[in-house]
């Protein structure tokens, strides 16, 4: 007796359903898996991409994690090549750009959330460390965002003169710190409170207010500022 034949493919259909409930009902209407799953089937055109999507995530812990991995980590994982990659960090760059352009318009004090939105975006999910320094004008307009430095999975070289020195370069008035725990915990070390004071009082001795030290952790963030450790 011939066995019977195998069930159609349906792959086809599956795509446009979710392409229907995208357009209709916005982002909300697709789990994370299956904004991946699009995401991936735009690059990968020809296969089932549902697999590799939840791959992806259970690789990485979630969207962020995902995102913000490197390409050579992301085609590690099997069915993901370089136009995969490409299309994952094209979508991390877009959010960033558009967290970042939040942050242009207005003064940064009075626009606090929209600034911890693109720092978190940008550096939550980061294997390394990274310190980076907001220069802000008379009026706290960012003027210029650096990485100063990126350091192991647990330290970036700090050094206070270098820090000072590019914020005389640039005219800034004020400065923001910020660095990442790539361990996930946003609690300040020692060493973190130790340069941020270190910085503070070579930058009054220069006319350059230091507003606050940001660390920025997995699902939270810490301010020394609101630490009472400025």
């Amino acid at each position: 007796m011939a066995a019977p034949p195998p069930p159609p493919d349906d792959t086809a259909g599956h795509r446009e359903r979710l392409r229907q409930r995208l357009l209709g009902g916005g982002g909300d209407a697709l789990l994370d898996h299956e904004l991946i799953e699009y995401l991936l089937m735009l690059a990968i055109p020809r296969i089932d991409t549902k697999p590799i999507a939840k791959a992806l995530l259970r690789e990485f812990g979630g969207i962020g994690g995902l995102l913000a991995a490197d390409a050579a980590a992301l085609t590690r994982v099997k069915g993901v090549g370089a136009s995969a990659a490409a299309a994952i960090k094209i979508v991390q760059a877009i959010a960033v750009r558009l967290l970042r352009s939040e942050t242009l318009d207005r003064p940064i004090l009075s626009n606090w959330q929209a600034l911890l939105d693109y720092l978190r975006a940008d550096m939550a999910y980061g294997g390394v460390e990274r310190f980076r320094v907001l220069h802000l004008n008379t009026r706290n307009m960012l003027i210029r965002d650096e990485v100063m430095s990126e350091g192991s999975i647990d330290q970036a070289a700090v050094h206070v003169r270098e820090v000072l020195r590019r914020a005389m370069d640039l005219g800034s008035a004020a400065i923001i710190l910020v660095h990442n725990h790539p361990s996930g915990d946003p609690a300040p070390s020692r060493a973190d409170v130790a340069v941020t004071r270190a910085i503070t009082d070579a930058g009054a001795a220069l006319g350059v207010l230091v507003h606050d030290h940001i660390i920025i952790g997995r699902n939270s963030h810490v301010s020394l500022k609101a630490q009472g450790l400025i």
